[in-house]
């Protein structure tokens, strides 16, 4: 599930269904639960489920993995293809309506998140990673 996950531009829709689809499998491993009141079975809650496993949320781990990426890439060098491709700017007519968020957007939220928002992500990822 985590293959490529560094070039993922995560939208909130697209994090609550990967939430979810954790939640999911974390169920579908941990089971069932009587109540200890009625004595029936029921499902795990979200917050049950989160103090049975003790691994980060899969959510968190794809943006840390995407900063890292971004430190990458900022080191690879303008003259690098993958730099260009992820630091360039399409030439020609750009579809109607509202732009999708791109890969570099959602590299500056999440920066802007941990408190480093005024600054260059590039300058920021270069750091966050050595």
């Amino acid at each position: 599930m985590m293959y490529g996950c560094e070039n993922w531009p995560l939208i909130l829709r697209e994090e609550r269904r990967v939430r979810v689809l954790e939640n999911r499998v974390w169920r579908g491993i941990f089971g069932a639960k009587r109540d200890e009141v009625t004595g029936e079975w029921r499902k795990l809650y979200n917050e049950e489920l989160s103090d049975l496993y003790c691994s980060p949320y899969i959510v968190w781990v794809i943006k840390s993995k995407r900063i890292k990426w971004a430190g990458h890439v900022a080191r690879m060098g303008e003259g690098r293809c993958v730099c260009r491709v992820m630091v360039g700017k399409p030439m020609g007519k750009r579809p109607l309506g509202r732009p999708r968020r791109r890969w570099e957007d959602n590299n500056k939220i999440d920066l802007q998140k941990e408190g480093c928002g005024g600054m260059d992500w590039m300058e920021v990822a270069q750091d966050k990673d050595t």
